[in-house]
């Protein structure tokens, strides 16, 4: 397989649909190839499948879920993502970073920033209308991090590679 590796977190089934259908709602339509998803790493080798499965297996089995918290969605410019706070998930992301090291692109080296974009390459007065309108009321509440995936990226899809569950 000569297709990079990308690494996400897992939604449990509920927070996976909320998300989604922000996505389907706010995403333009011919550019929403993906359901939504919290990316970890965008681009591993392909050589590593193996080890990438080794260790998304290492961080999850038998380990409880990482706590993680919904807060204030955020522009992208063109777009509106919602931030996740998770420590223990930022621990994970270290570990493997530091596994990983030597081997990460550039995007994947620099500060990581985890959310869930529902929203981008729209137009900026169509993005601030949006972000408005999620900000009002908005209040902080828990999202369930069930797993880690692995997934091989083509052309803009993603085929399955691994499926790794908390606990």
């Amino acid at each position: 397989m000569n297709a990079p590796i990308v690494v996400t977190a897992l939604f449990a089934a509920a927070d996976q649909a909320w998300f989604d259908s922000l996505r389907r709602a706010h995403y333009p339509a011919e550019r929403n190839r993906l359901p939504a998803h919290l990316t970890l790493f965008h681009h591993l080798p392909p050589s590593q499948a193996a080890e990438v499965k080794h260790r998304l297996s290492l961080e999850t089995h038998g380990v409880a879920r990482p706590p993680a918290t919904l807060r204030e969605p955020y522009s992208l410019g063109s777009g509106v993502a919602w931030r996740i706070e998770s420590a223990a998930l930022a621990d994970i992301r270290a570990r493997l970073g530091e596994a990983f090291a030597g081997l990460l692109v550039p995007q994947d080296m620099a500060g990581w920033r985890p959310h869930v974009t529902i929203q981008n390459k729209v137009a900026p007065d169509t993005a601030r209308a949006l972000l408005a309108a999620m900000r009002a009321g908005f209040r902080a509440r828990p999202v369930t991090i069930t797993g880690l995936a692995a997934w091989w990226y083509r052309d803009g899809r993603w085929e399955p590679l691994s499926r790794h569950m908390f606990g």
